[in-house]
């Protein structure tokens, strides 16, 4: 089944989505970060099937998310690697991990941990030239005709989150 393509949507958001691709692809990341950097590692982990990992870790190597490094010759095998642009994805998954943990019945499954101190960690979202957290009073604005203009006028209070899970 062929994924829907954003291309066409003048959106960051969207076109993320489609850099990313689905929901497999996001897995494969993740196992990159925890470590995974060959197919068959991939395979163990996460049970996909074989020719859908093959799929998916190509598309990953297209969009310039992962890199394939060739580290045996006969046979031919490959290491997949997270490129910069792959890497920067980290904070969207630890992001995710933080809201799947309080939302999808996954609290104690995982956890964020400062290798330093052995302390869970809690993810913020901050501006990081003020390190204010972002909240209600920050909000998305689109470029039309060269100016920012703001996508909405104003967004309702119940619709942002408070800033102290964040």
């Amino acid at each position: 089944m062929r994924r829907t393509s954003f291309e066409h949507l003048p959106c960051p958001v969207a076109q993320a989505l489609d850099l990313i691709g689905d929901s497999w692809n996001v897995l494969i990341l993740r196992e990159a970060f925890y470590g995974s950097t060959r197919f068959d590692q991939f395979l163990a982990r996460l049970g996909i099937a074989s020719n859908v990992l093959t799929r998916r870790l190509r598309t990953l190597v297209d969009n310039g998310l992962l890199q394939r490094r060739q580290y045996n010759d006969h046979p031919p095998r490959f290491d997949y690697l997270l490129t910069e642009r792959g890497r920067d994805l980290r904070p969207v998954l630890l992001t995710l991990l933080q809201w799947g943990k309080r939302h999808a019945g996954m609290a104690n499954t995982a956890e964020l941990v400062d290798t330093r101190s052995g302390r869970p960690v809690r993810i913020a979202l901050v501006d990081a030239d003020s390190g204010e957290p972002i909240g209600a009073h920050h909000q998305i604005h689109r470029r039309e005709g060269g100016q920012l203009v703001p996508v909405l006028p104003q967004i309702a209070p119940q619709n942002i989150p408070p800033t102290d899970h964040a």
